[in-house]
């Protein structure tokens, strides 16, 4: 039984490698720009966001949960660090606004692992009272006053590469030493397989799953300032529908809805095919509203093929 799931998980696994190799053959011929330096900045800076939320949704993925108010944390983080340079230094702007989304991580945390709420209930409430205190805290866009907050970051390269993806690729080994090599990662791993066996082991199942949900919302107020940044200005707006990116780059990096499964490898692999695919649609100038909908289809095709493994 173990030896057909494996042998699945690896047929999906080719499977998307297969579509990362057709997609780049396709734009390679029918796009004279895509291998350009120009457009492999621009792509690599846009991936950022997603693949700092979706590092983030897959350790909350692996405890059995979801995260839905990740898109609302980055509008919230993001729009407060650019408020909060008119008042104090930069440095202490943006740690209060990293200050703002542990805060938020700790809020879901709470409602998931003390109250017992049902994960997806308790972010999508989350989801709404977080960017309701973002039009709270301003209902127009603000420009940060310290022009250094672009210059050091969203504007910055080292070499050929934007500094946004350097601060993005650091997180990962981070991330994988974290789920791998230590105490607390495992148990967050061994929670989403069989939350039971674990709690009859004496492990804190509520202080994980805490800890996760934290750790998701660090990530996704890392991701909402270096877009703004990024921009140069922080849109009220920004972040609506981050959260199905992240889902979808996770579940096709072989993360399993419900725990289980997933990879920081993967998660990675997950983000560049979308990131690849993203890139490709906005090529041949497809519609954003055709876009919406071929993002839909992937996460159809992707939980399907992970959903044989179980």
């Amino acid at each position: 039984m173990k030896i057909g799931k494996d042998l699945r998980r690896r047929w999906a696994d080719y499977g998307f490698m297969l579509a990362f190799i057709v997609l780049i053959l396709i734009a390679s011929s029918a796009a004279n720009v895509f291998f350009t330096q120009r457009n492999f900045s621009n792509v690599s800076s846009q991936i950022v966001a997603n693949g700092l939320i979706s590092l983030g949704m897959l350790i909350v993925i692996l405890t059995g949960g979801i995260d839905l108010s990740v898109g609302p944390v980055v509008a919230l983080t993001g729009i407060m660090a650019a408020g909060f340079q008119e008042h104090i230094y930069l440095p202490l702007a943006v740690m209060g606004a990293l200050l703002v989304g542990l805060l938020a991580g700790v809020i879901n945390g709470f409602l998931v692992a003390r109250l017992k709420l049902q994960p997806f209930i308790a972010t999508l409430a989350t989801m709404s009272m977080y960017r309701g205190a973002v039009y709270v805290y301003s209902e127009i866009p603000i420009t940060p006053s310290n022009p250094a907050f672009r210059a050091h970051l969203g504007g910055a390269f080292f070499g050929p590469i934007p500094v946004l993806v350097i601060i993005m690729l650091i997180c990962y080994p981070l991330a994988w030493v974290f789920l791998n090599r230590t105490t607390f990662g495992r148990a967050t791993v061994a929670i989403g397989g069989n939350e039971k066996a674990v709690r009859l082991a004496g492990i804190n199942v509520a202080g994980h799953i805490t800890l996760a949900y934290i750790i998701c919302s660090f990530f996704a107020s890392i991701a909402g300032i270096l877009v703004a940044s990024r921009i140069g200005y922080a849109q009220p707006s920004v972040g609506a529908g981050y959260e199905l990116d992240a889902i979808a780059a996770v579940v096709i990096g072989g993360g399993i809805l419900g725990g289980g499964g997933g990879s920081v490898v993967g998660t990675l692999g997950g983000v560049l095919l979308l990131g690849l695919i993203n890139n490709l649609l906005n090529l041949f100038n497809v519609q954003s509203y055709y876009q919406q909908i071929f993002k839909g289809l992937i996460i159809v095709i992707a939980v399907l093929a992970r959903r044989k493994q179980q």
